[in-house]
């Protein structure tokens, strides 16, 4: 598996900004165009962000409180926030220190629905998730056609047109700062360097093809074309051929009809699908790996599914399915965020004390526990397994110290009690010793032997209380 997830962490810490204001209208955009392209996960992260970014306080919050808020494991929330970034409602900064790492997210606005639908990426990849039908209504809904200008000639005057400055004294602002200048983006993030123009040129002469048709804004849309169809800069030499007008010049319009023609004629006359570049890796290695999870042991899945796993969803799923009470959640939280242990050395204490306390999660043993693992400098899932496993005995004493005196043993009712399937893993049962299965077998004979002695000496005691000998009563017998 491809464990991206790891360059998140739920102590790590988040600040939440909105450079630019969100509207009602940009809320029906995300839900009707992007949700459809992405996914129901991102757009609620996306929305989650949007609601604490509105809040008046500035306080930092950690991506546990994430995890809780949208019940999403921290390998979704990470493949959320990528899908976000490419999809370009969201921009991450982050800064290291050397006690906690902190994060600051940027919550984007959409797109205009008239760049979204000229966007040949955005408007083919929603083309190929919702079909023709949805795909014209939503286009019909958000992009609104007036009357066309063609044959009339703009006469709106200027500023200056109208306005006359008037000398008067005005103050100095060369001292002040200013507030720093962002531009509301206006396109779909897109890396334009992957696309080697240089080559494209190479193959077009100046006479079939001027070198000023090819304007920035055609090599961006020739760019983002090769990229949805997956086409080499050798295919688009002759989609730029083809797109060319009558004054040797390349429109947006012309580029996307001839790349979709060049499309169906030599590769498929469905349209391109596009899935996340995580997700398809994760795929190819889920694939390439068949074997080795075949092989995989008990122990390793388990590992990675306490590694996964938000503490609230294990505490439920120990409980079968039942919501845990307030105070557990608490603490494990406090486990996470105070102690600041790994999710995974938490997920395996919680199982760990829960399985071998009957149920019981007493605050007092957890924290024992956890702080016997933080001086040991348990920092893996596998680390706590391993020493959970070397100092059973010593956790046991420490479960019975906690516990009040009984005089009397509790009744069990034949029942095994629950260990956890880690535990019990690597725990080998050991032979019986030859001396101990002597020392039973003395015990037992003796008990026998005694059991004998008692029987004769009452049976005698009878025999003289009836005046009989024991060989009258042999020869009786056998008379």
């Amino acid at each position: 598996m491809v464990h991206l997830y790891k360059e998140l962490q739920p102590v790590d810490r988040l600040s939440i900004r909105m450079p630019f204001p969100v509207s009602s209208y940009d809320r029906q955009l995300i839900t009707l165009l992007y949700q459809p392209l992405i996914g129901a996960e991102p757009i609620s992260l996306y929305f989650m962000l949007w609601a604490e970014g509105e809040s008046t306080t500035e306080a930092e919050l950690s991506h546990y409180h994430l995890m809780n808020s949208l019940d999403m494991p921290i390998a979704k929330i990470f493949e959320s926030r990528i899908a976000l970034e490419a999809i370009g409602l969201m921009r991450t900064w982050r800064k290291d220190s050397e006690d906690v790492r902190s994060f600051m997210y940027d919550v984007m606005p959409p797109l205009e629905a008239s760049a979204f639908f000229n966007d040949p990426l955005l408007s083919m990849f929603l083309f190929s998730k919702i079909g023709e039908q949805a795909y014209r209504q939503l286009r019909q809904r958000f992009v609104q056609k007036g009357p066309s200008n063609d044959g009339y000639q703009e006469v709106s005057r200027t500023f200056t047109d109208v306005y006359r400055p008037v000398q008067h004294h005005l103050p100095s602002f060369a001292n002040e700062q200013t507030v720093e200048e962002r531009e509301k983006p206006k396109e779909l993030p897109f890396n334009y360097e992957d696309f080697d123009f240089s080559l494209l040129r190479a193959g077009l002469s100046e006479q079939l093809v001027p070198s000023s048709a090819l304007t920035a804004e055609a090599n961006a849309t020739i760019a983002k074309l090769a990229f949805l169809y997956h086409l080499t800069p050798l295919d688009m030499q002759k989609v730029v051929m083809l797109a060319l007008d009558d004054h040797m010049m390349l429109s947006e319009s012309r580029l996307k009809k001839s790349a979709a023609d060049y499309y169906k004629l030599t590769v498929s006359t469905e349209p391109p699908a596009m899935q996340q570049a995580f997700q398809s890796a994760v795929n190819e290695a889920e694939k390439k790996t068949t074997k080795e999870q075949a092989l995989q042991t008990k122990e390793e899945l388990l590992i990675h599914y306490l590694e996964t796993t938000a503490p609230i969803d294990v505490l439920r799923d120990i409980a079968d399915g039942k919501e845990p009470i307030p105070a557990d959640i608490q603490l494990a939280q406090n486990l996470v965020l105070q102690y600041q242990m790994p999710i995974g050395v938490v997920n395996a204490l919680l199982q760990y004390v829960l399985l071998r306390t009957d149920m019981k999660l007493t605050k007092n043993y957890v924290e024992k526990i956890a702080s016997h693992w933080i001086r040991k400098g348990v920092k893996t899932t596998k680390e706590a397994m391993d020493l959970a496993r070397k100092e059973h005995k010593q956790y046991m004493e420490w479960k019975t110290a906690e516990q009040k005196p009984a005089t009397k043993k509790r009744y069990t009712g034949g029942r095994e009690e629950k260990v956890p399937d880690w535990f019990k893993k690597n725990k080998e049962k050991k032979p019986q010793k030859e001396d101990t299965i002597k020392e039973t077998s003395k015990e037992t004979s003796k008990e026998a032997a005694k059991s004998d002695t008692d029987f004769e000496e009452e049976r005698r005691k009878i025999l003289e209380k009836l005046g009989i000998e024991e060989g009258q009563v042999d020869s009786h017998g056998t008379d």
